[in-house]
Formats: structure tokens, sequence, C-alpha cells
């Protein structure tokens, strides 16, 4: 009984070093994503995605991966939480800055932040907060990509309908919503080709392969392409099993199956 016992304990040891070890995992995901109605005029578009920093501190070996390929940098919401140091968020964003133009959606988490404080800190350091609003950028072609950014979902603060008036009516949509559940509030006639989120952590620890969320990935639904991050940091205990952290450096396409 006593070598049972202290077998068990070993194991579990074993097992929260190792859960702690894919806590803080670095690692870029490389996704390109191929979509039909994207304007081939634009060639591709690489967006560096990030979600859910919480506590974390962006490695440099992340920053230096990605940087010279990238032309977006987007946080996915959930930069901060209760109790982070506000120099540990500044020094995150300036590292994210050295990337790419930084684009930024409210998460649940960021309201235990001080809220003032953090609004005031993206102001000062040229970060464009997407609040139920969208940014419009067009190729030399003329043609047009807008990334629609929205308020958390969850906290009711969400405004997909304010987001869709600040974009114009035609034109390429990628919607940031740090809520994947947005999804099921999408419409055909919203045109948003492509959604990037975070929030669920992909169960964050999954036991047997189960979790209270999906694991991240990309899948289609309602007509539109969801990518859900891991995300990079963990919310309670910083532990994982199953749903390692990770970023992504995504490739956006134009479908080779797309006529002309």
């Amino acid at each position: 009984m006593v070598y049972f016992i202290m077998g068990m304990l070993l194991i579990g040891g074993f097992l929260l070093i190792y859960m702690y070890r894919q806590a803080f995992t670095d690692r870029v995901l490389k996704q390109e994503i191929s979509l039909k109605d994207f304007p081939k005029s634009f060639g591709s578009v690489r967006i560096f995605f990030i979600s859910d920093v919480h506590k974390r501190i962006v490695a440099d070996s992340i920053i230096n991966e990605v940087k010279g390929k990238t032309d977006l940098v987007i946080i996915g919401g959930d930069l901060a939480e209760k109790g982070v140091p506000l120099e540990r968020v500044s020094a995150n964003i300036e590292k994210l800055k050295t990337i790419a133009p930084v684009f930024f959606v409210w998460g649940n988490n960021d309201y235990e932040f001080n809220f003032h404080e953090l609004d005031s800190l993206l102001y000062h350091l040229g970060v464009k907060v997407l609040d139920n609003t969208a940014v419009k950028f067009e190729s030399g072609a003329g043609d047009v990509l807008h990334v629609l950014g929205i308020d958390d979902l969850s906290l009711g603060k969400s405004r997909l309908d304010l987001a869709m008036l600040d974009a114009d009516e035609k034109g390429f949509r990628i919607l940031v919503s740090h809520n994947p559940a947005i999804i099921n509030s999408l419409k055909p006639d919203d045109n948003i080709s492509l959604v990037l989120s975070g929030h669920t952590h992909g169960g964050q620890i999954r036991i047997f392969g189960c979790g209270p969320y999906e694991l991240g990935g990309i899948k289609k639904k309602n007509g539109t392409t969801l990518l859900t991050s891991n995300g990079y940091g963990t919310t309670g205990v910083p532990l994982r099993l199953g749903a390692r952290a990770e970023t992504h450096l995504i490739t956006l396409v134009a479908d080779s199956r797309q006529a002309d």
C-alpha cells in the first residue's frame, strides 16, 4: 500500500509538471486559409493572432519567429486580467508593436483589469481598438478588406450591427470576436468570411479528450470559417492538459478554385 501511494504521488507530480509545461508552451501555428471570396489583388494577407494572454509575458522567441512575416497583429481579447501589473501589459504591447500594426478587441477578463487604465494605455501606445467598429484596407486594384471587431459578447457589450455599419456594404470581411459563440448569430447576409476568436482556452484541461469547451481549431459553420484559438495564457490554475498554449500566423489567400 505504501508503495502504491508513493507511486501515485510520483505519477501525480510528473503529471502536474507536464500540465505546467503545456500551459507555458511558446508555439506559433502556421495556418494557411484559402477563401473563395478573398480578393486576389491582395495576394496574401498575413495575420499574427494572439488571444488570452492573461498573466503571461509574450516570449521573445515568438516575436522573432513572426517578425518580418506579418502584415497585421490582432489581439483577440483577454490581454490582461485582475492583478496583472500594468507594466507587464505595456511591455507585451510594445513587443507586439515591433511585429506590425496592432489591433485589439475586448475580452471579458480585460474588464477585471482597470478598464480606463487599459483603454488609455492602448490609445497612447497606438493600438487600434475595434470596439464594435471596423477598419478598412484597400488593394492597389481597389479591392476592399474590412476587419470588424466587437466588444465582449458574454458581458452583453457586443454590437455587431454597429460594426457592420462601420464597414462598407461591399468588400471582404473578417470579424474578430473574443467569444466564438458569435458564430451562432451570424447570417448569410452579414457576408462575414472569417471569424477569429479565443476565450475557450480549448477547454484548458481535457480529461480523456473531453473538456468544458471544444479544442481550438478551424471549422466551417453557418457558411463562415471560424478559427478558435486555445489561447496563449490560462485562467485560474496555470495548467493545461490536451490543449497546449498557442498563437497563430495566419496566411489568407484566395481559393485556387475561385473563378477569375
